[in-house]
């Protein structure tokens, strides 16, 4: 019997890797990344206190990631990410926001919230600005997906939220009927909600404002 490989959320691109990059992958990630493992992580253990845990799900390049964890330096977040560049750039972005709150994970999304976080290990998820695979025969590659949607809730504590944005009109609605069908999710807004203050503005969403992209924020809470 063949076997199918699993369908990704993601195409791994080399892309470019500067020397800074470079540099700090070298150094700097074997003290802050988080090995992939299948056995849980004690998130208590690793940063050292009881706090509130924050996990971003595709960091990018680390601008945004770094700007909340410097801004919210009560909690503590855990990021993934595939790309090398990207987790060069966010050490970068470590080392030069002087963060201690803050480690990665660079390994398949999917796999590392099922084999690495228990139950009700995190008081929040961030996804912002996810690939939204624009082509019909694609969609099947979104992250977003009903399968996955139950995972992130069973990782979420009581209360606990979950955030999307995205400027890609088609992946909102998508994304509002996936999360709007998650029984144990309750909308914090009627469909889209206000941008939180939390979420800082970047580069890529200036961009896409000036091209008359519309940022929709999903903000659901876990209340069972």
């Amino acid at each position: 019997m063949s076997t199918h490989p699993p369908i990704r959320s993601y195409v791994l691109r080399q892309g470019h890797f500067s020397n800074a990059q470079r540099q700090a992958y070298a150094t700097l990630l074997p003290h802050y990344g988080i090995p992939a493992s299948k056995q849980p992580i004690d998130l208590n253990s690793l940063f050292g206190r009881s706090s509130s845990k924050i996990l971003e799900i595709g960091s990018g390049m680390g601008e945004t990631t770094a700007k909340i964890a410097a801004q919210y330096p009560e909690k503590d977040f855990i990021a993934i990410e595939v790309h090398t560049p990207g987790i060069g750039s966010l050490l970068n972005y470590i080392k030069q926001y002087n963060l201690t709150n803050l480690r990665i994970i660079q390994h398949d999304a999917k796999l590392a919230i099922e084999q690495m976080f228990t139950n009700k290990s995190l008081d929040g998820i961030h996804i912002f600005f996810p690939d939204p695979w624009p082509k019909s025969r694609h969609h099947k590659r979104r992250l977003i997906q009903p399968d996955f949607v139950a995972l992130l809730c069973d990782r979420l504590k009581s209360n606990g939220y979950l955030h999307i944005a995205t400027d890609w009109e088609n992946y909102a609605i998508h994304s509002l009927h996936v999360l709007s069908n998650e029984k144990r999710l309750a909308n914090s807004a009627i469909n889209y909600a206000p941008r939180p203050i939390y979420r800082p503005i970047t580069k890529f969403e200036k961009r896409g404002i000036k091209l008359g992209h519309t940022i929709r924020d999903l903000v659901f809470t876990k209340i069972s």
